[in-house]
Formats: C-alpha cells, sequence, structure tokens
C-alpha cells in the first residue's frame, strides 16, 4: 500500500504566489471509488486496486479540500494584501502630505523670518537715519552755542576792557584831582573883595587931602 505524504499546512509568512488558471478535474473522489474495472485473465488483483483506488480517491478529495482552503486563505490574504496597499497608499500620501505641509510651513516660517528681518533692517534704517539728522541738529546746536559762546566772551572782554579803562580814568582823575588839592593848599589866600578898597572911595580920598 502506498503511504500518504503530509502535507506542508500553509503559513500566512508564505509570499503569496500568482494564482494558476484553475483546471476542471474530470474524475471525482466519488468516481475513483465507485468506478469498477473489468474482471479479465491474469490481471491484477481486485483488491489492491480498490485499496488504491480507495486511498488515492482520499488523497484526491483531502488535495481538493487543501485547495479549497489554500484558495480561501488566497483570498483572504489578497484582501489583507489589498488592505495593507491601501494603507501604504494612506500613509503615503499622509507621509507626502504632511511633508508638503512641512515644507510649506518652512517656506511661511523662511518667509515671514525674512520678511521680519526685512522690516526689523528698514526700522534699523529709519532709526539711523533719524539719529544721524539729530546728530546733525546737535552737531549744529553745538556748533551755534560755540559761536555765541565766542561772541559772548568776545562781549564781556570788550566790556571788561572797556570797564578798566573807564576804572583807570576814574582813578586817574581822583589822582589828578588830589593833586590840584595838594597845589590849592600850598597856595597864598587871596584877598576877599570886599576888603579890597573901590575906585570911587580912592577918589573921594584924594579929594579929601587935596
Amino acid at each position: 500500500m502506498f503511504e500518504r505524504t503530509p502535507q506542508r499546512p500553509a503559513t500566512t509568512d508564505d509570499p503569496v504566489a500568482p494564482q494558476p488558471p484553475e483546471r476542471v478535474m474530470r474524475i471525482s473522489p466519488l468516481d475513483m471509488r465507485q468506478h469498477r474495472f473489468r474482471t479479465v485473465m491474469r490481471g491484477y488483483d481486485r483488491t489492491e486496486v480498490v485499496a488504491l483506488l480507495t486511498e488515492a480517491a482520499d488523497d484526491y478529495e483531502h488535495a481538493l479540500r487543501e485547495i479549497d482552503r489554500m484558495r480561501s486563505d488566497l483570498a483572504r490574504m489578497e484582501a489583507l494584501l489589498g488592505e495593507h496597499r491601501d494603507r501604504e497608499a494612506n500613509l503615503r500620501n499622509t507621509l507626502l502630505t504632511a511633508q508638503r505641509l512641512a515644507d510649506e510651513v518652512k517656506e511661511a516660517a523662511q518667509n515671514e523670518a525674512k520678511l521680519i528681518v526685512r522690516e526689523a533692517q528698514g526700522r534699523a534704517d529709519l532709526l539711523l537715519q533719524k539719529a544721524q539728522v539729530r546728530l546733525e541738529e546737535v552737531d549744529r546746536d553745538i556748533n551755534e552755542l560755540k559761536l555765541r559762546r565766542r561772541d559772548t566772551e568776545g562781549s564781556l572782554e570788550a566790556s571788561i576792557q572797556a570797564l578798566y579803562r573807564a576804572l583807570e580814568f576814574i582813578r586817574d582823575q581822583d589822582q589828578q584831582q588830589r593833586a590840584d588839592d595838594k597845589v590849592l593848599l600850598h597856595r597864598p589866600r587871596q584877598p576877599e573883595a570886599s576888603a579890597l578898597p573901590r575906585p570911587a572911595d580912592v577918589r573921594d580920598e584924594r579929594k579929601a587931602s587935596s
């Protein structure tokens, strides 16, 4: 008798091979069990032939069941593969969308940063211009103050010189007055006008003496 070769169970880890075209079975296990051979001279042992056909029918039926199970597993695995492919496609689309959004966010951030830098640069330039204008105004004010200071110093110096000359003049006048006073003190005293004889009185005295 023939021994059955154990069938290797299908696993989900096996790669999914392309399904071969379905073959139509012309003999079923029932046909093999019910078939009767004609009796001829010097033929095979009928019992062995029936036993072989019975075992072959069992193996054939088991093979058909295994094929059905494998077809069911193949359909299930194809469905799982389709789901995995859909998930992969969704994940790829999600990654692409996330990458696109990241690029857009990055670009927007870079544009905003450039805008902020330009605005800051513009404000800095404006402040620098205002500071430069203010510095020029301060320089003009300082120069004007220096001119005023020189004018004021010149005016004060002229006033001081004028006051000094006036003071010197007053001192000279004071010394001259003191000198004149000393001269008057040493000059002899003149008789008073009332004590001197008048010309009419002299004539009268002359007439009286004659």
